[in-house]
């Protein structure tokens, strides 16, 4: 067995990969070495496995760098986490040519070509961005709660369209593109429709960098990763912008765990699709 733990900001994730079966657990991040402890321990009791039965501990994320050579006394191989996202998101999208799209507390975007994985950039708006707000605007603290919210709204009320201000298409961007996020809030929107334009404004940023750094690197296909990739309304969105100069965007299964994936292949030492 190879455990994958991918320790981040806000959550650490977990995946054991076993001849082919995958487990994933997802624990709150407090102190990093109680957060992967606790992840082995709640996966092994997930799979009904020991100790013994684990040859490694890949571990990647910010707090990987907190963690001794080993757990428990199995070894810890620490992964880069720019080389866990693309190997990662790569191999769960069957890609060896694409950008992937990390979408965590922020969002990191990596180009992968072959063996070569280099960190384009990224931006401060991502998961992070999107609870934060919606605790200071909308008293919210969870995710899942802010989705069914957001599934409600209308963006309307709350974003100034091009239609708003152009009275229709301005050249090849539709009336319905969005021409500025919140710039319609004096309307009078419910939470419901603030939740909505939060979700919306973290989706087109992301889509927006996401499909610049495609094109700079020349990648078709774009793969996005992360825990916000699980949350219908951005994922929805993200779909609907779907370029028309041929840019694919992949969502491939186990997205949210894609970097514990990666961490976990990558320390097994094949990167060829396989889990």
């Amino acid at each position: 067995m190879i455990v994958g733990i991918d320790i981040g900001g806000s959550t650490t994730d977990a995946v054991l990969l076993n001849n082919g079966e995958v487990i994933v657990v997802t624990i709150e991040t407090g102190d990093p070495v109680a957060a992967a402890a606790g992840a082995l321990g709640k996966l092994l009791s997930t799979a009904g496995g020991a100790l013994a039965d684990i040859r490694v501990i890949a571990a990647s994320g910010g707090g990987a760098r907190c963690l001794q050579d080993h757990l428990f006394g199995v070894p810890v191989v620490k992964v880069p986490e720019i080389v866990a996202i693309g190997v990662g998101g790569s191999t769960l999208a069957e890609k060896k040519d694409a950008l992937v799209v990390s979408l965590g507390t922020g969002t990191a975007l990596v180009s992968v070509r072959g063996e070569q994985i280099e960190h384009v950039g990224g931006t401060g708006v991502g998961g992070g961005t999107l609870l934060g707000l919606a605790r200071h605007l909308l008293g919210v603290s969870r995710l899942d709660t802010l989705e069914q919210m957001a599934m409600t709204g209308d963006l309307t009320r709350v974003d100034l369209t091009v239609g708003d201000i152009a009275g229709g298409p301005v050249g090849i961007v539709p009336a319905s593109a969005t021409a500025s996020n919140f710039g319609k809030v004096r309307s009078d929107p419910t939470l419901a429709d603030k939740a909505a334009a939060l979700v919306n404004m973290v989706a087109e940023v992301t889509f927006t960098v996401s499909l610049m750094a495609a094109r700079a690197r020349q990648h078709h296909d774009i793969v996005l990763t992360g825990k916000l990739s699980r949350v219908k309304p951005l994922r929805e969105r993200i779909e609907d912008m779907q370029p028309r100069r041929g840019e694919n965007i992949i969502i491939p299964p186990y997205a949210d765990y894609a970097t514990a994936i990666g961490a976990a292949r990558a320390a097994s030492g094949h990167g060829d699709g396989r889990i």
